[in-house]
């Protein structure tokens, strides 16, 4: 017994080696130089802790999506399971905890409408609860809407059934290199807000309407947010193939 008891025990401390020995390989966490596009760079933060393994941590957020990339990372990277989650995100700037507690109840299909119910609580302006914030959806995403609560036989009290946090994130990363997005460790589900703020402004909309449709002060989305000049006329024909008739009889 005693003898079986030494040799796990010299199994682990050769392990524990290994593990040393690995990461001293690997050394401390390193720049790693990265190209969004020709006049931008950023850096991720890459390394090893100390279970072994290795992340990345993004110096810059500001990372969204061109339409065309769009388009691929949709209809080429997700999964038909996944794309509703997305769908939603994109159409709406949802934040996610947001959208996955959207009830049946919570969609007004016929006047395009979906009321926000478990939304930030700012400590800064003194909330206490969650205040629900009412937002318009386009003609075509309400259809899309309405075929996926029919086709899973959800009732009015019934969530959405859209991935959590955890599993849409995953499938956004795998998606994400699925469609060939070379810095796709850029993104985080919260890109799909900033996509969805920037594609709005390109669009003609004015920040203020912006602002209260993501549940933004007007400070942030000024640092957040990009000039619509970036946008070619085609990337805005483009967005308006994903959002439809969102805010139709206004902007370009």
């Amino acid at each position: 017994m005693e003898t079986d008891i030494q040799s796990d025990e010299d199994k682990l401390k050769h392990l524990q080696l290994e593990l040393a020995s690995l990461r001293k390989k690997l050394g401390k966490p390193q720049r790693v130089p990265l190209s969004l596009s020709q006049s931008q760079h950023n850096d991720v933060l890459a390394g090893t802790r100390k279970d072994g393994t290795l992340y990345s941590v993004r110096n810059n957020r500001d990372r969204f999506f061109y339409p065309n990339e769009w388009m691929k990372f949709y209809d080429v990277g997700l999964k038909d399971s996944q794309k509703m989650t997305f769908d939603f995100l994109i159409n709406t700037g949802a934040r996610i905890n947001e959208a996955i507690n959207v009830k049946v109840e919570d969609v007004d299909i016929q006047n395009k409408r979906i009321i926000l119910r478990v939304t930030k609580v700012k400590a800064a302006k003194k909330e206490k609860a969650p205040r629900p914030r009412p937002i318009s959806i386009s003609t075509q995403f309400a259809r899309r809407l309405n075929k996926h609560i029919k086709d899973n036989k959800l009732q009015e009290s019934d969530k959405l059934g859209l991935l959590t946090a955890s599993a849409a994130n995953t499938a956004m990363k795998n998606a994400l290199q699925v469609a060939g997005i070379k810095d796709w460790y850029m993104f985080s589900l919260h890109n799909l807000r900033k996509t969805h703020g920037n594609w709005l402004k390109s669009l003609g909309i004015e920040i203020g309407e912006i602002c209260s449709r993501l549940g933004h002060d007007m400070n942030t989305f000024l640092k957040a947010y990009v000039s619509s000049d970036i946008f070619t006329y085609k990337d805005k024909q483009e967005m308006r193939l994903v959002l439809g008739d969102l805010y139709q009889n206004r902007g370009s």
